[in-house]
This record gives C-alpha cells, structure tokens and sequence, in this order.
C-alpha cells in the first residue's frame, strides 16, 4: 500500500513538473519536532485554534472564544474576517493567535479576490490565513490554476503563514496528493483537511496521506468533526500537527478527566 502511494506521490510530482510550475520557499520555516505523547491537556491544548466559523457568532460570542482560548491556554483563535479586528484586540498581550479563513467556505472565489481579502484580513491584525483552494481546478487536473491560486495568497501573505485547506472528504485518493504536493510547491506553511461546513470532516487515513506526501516540509492541520479526546489524540499520533476545534473545552476537560 505505501509503496503504490509512494508511486503515485512520484507520478503526480513528474505531471507538476512537466507544467513547469516554480517551487517556491515558504517564508515560513515550519519547526517539526517528534510527536510527544499525549497524556493530558498541557500536551493537547497548544495545538488547539479554538474554532468558531458560524456565521450568525456575535460580538459576545467573539470575546467569549478569546477568553476562553486564553483560560485553557489554547494556541489560538479562528474565527470569520468579519471578527478579526475584535479578536485582535480582545487578545492583545496574549500568546494566543488570530486566524481567519480565506475563500471560505467554497473556495470558488476568483484568486484575485482571495488576494485582496488575505491582504485586508492581515491589516486587520490576522497572524495566520486558512485559505480553501479551488476545489475546481484540482477535480479538473487543472494544476496550474489550483498552483497559481495557492502561490498568489502566499505572496500576498507573505511573512504570514498560509494553510490550503484541501477538502479532502470531496477529492479522490490522487486529488489530495495533488493538492498537497501543489501546496508544498507553492509556498504554503500547513496544508489543512477540511472547513468543517461539509459532512466529511478529518480522518485518520487523511492524516497519513497528507504527512506521507508533504513529509517534514509542512505542517497538518486536522479540522472537522473532532469532538472528543481520543479522537483529538489519535489524529495528532498519525500526524496532526494543529486542531482546529469548537469543541475544544469539552476535548481538554475530558483529557483531565482521563489522567485523574
């Protein structure tokens, strides 16, 4: 089975190749260390982006997210464009990060868009940018195009740190190794499986897929339906380097249960 991925991650590396498409070096070195055990919250809870991406969340809403993210010392927060100015501010002299979400949900936005809304979003005080990529282009074979729309939000990022959230629930087996593969190529810090608005959300054999195709070059943000934590916990062991979670308190309050 690794030995056909194996080949498969070669073949569509020599397609990309073909296309002439530039590696490009992320501005952002990714710092891999070995995965640690997860026996409790400590080891759990910095890889947590506490998630609320509702579109009817309320300012109270907003604050409450940042709080609670800085009460259970979570890595950061990711919420809509919409509310990165109040997060920003509800977070100021925190270690706690603001990430938001470009092209979102769909990723059918023209990149120019995307673009503007990731140079926008930054100004508003976002230190890391979910961007879904075309989910269009990739169905299509079309690598070009799904590049060049990763390539020119992570321009526009710049220092920032970009993670393509691929949809891995909608694409075949060679769609995702393409979008991970076009992603390293591209720049990207992390490559991400799902927006969590579709009914397939992470899975254990994504995580495997995407850390045998990226390797140590990028970070594996793991999101949609993790709700408890063993499942937190089993994701990180097969390569999760991020959780984007809403249900990140009952995840760490029942880790604190597990090691009592």
């Amino acid at each position: 089975m690794l030995n056909s991925i194996q080949a498969l991650i070669q073949n569509i590396t020599e397609e990309i190749d073909a296309l002439g498409l530039k590696s490009l070096k992320s501005a952002i070195r990714q710092q891999m260390e070995q995965p640690k055990p997860i026996q409790g919250p400590l080891d759990l809870a910095p890889l947590i982006e506490h998630t609320l991406l509702k579109p009817e969340a309320t300012r109270r809403d907003i604050v409450i997210l940042c709080d609670e993210a800085t009460r259970f010392h979570f890595c950061g927060v990711c919420v809509n464009p919409v509310s990165v100015k109040e997060a920003r501010q509800r977070l100021a002299g925190t270690d706690c990060l603001v990430v938001t979400v470009v092209g979102f949900p769909l990723g059918a936005n023209v990149t120019a868009t995307k673009v503007e809304e990731t140079k926008h979003v930054i100004k508003l005080g976002a230190n890391e940018v979910d961007m879904v990529v075309s989910l269009g282009a990739l169905k299509d074979g079309d690598y070009r195009t799904a590049y060049q729309d990763i390539r020119m939000v992570v321009e526009a990022a710049g220092i920032i740190p970009v993670k393509v959230i691929i949809e891995a629930g909608l694409l075949k087996e060679k769609e995702k190794i393409a979008a991970c593969l076009l992603s390293v190529r591209a720049g990207a810090a992390f490559v991400k499986t799902s927006t969590g608005f579709t009914a397939h959300g992470a899975t254990i054999e994504d995580i495997k897929l995407m850390r045998a195709v990226v390797g140590d070059r990028l970070g594996i943000k793991a999101a949609g339906g993790i709700r408890d934590f063993q499942t937190a916990r089993t994701l990180v062991e097969a390569g999760a380097t991020r959780l984007g979670c809403s249900a990140s308190i009952a995840i760490v309050t029942e880790s604190l249960k597990k090691v009592e």
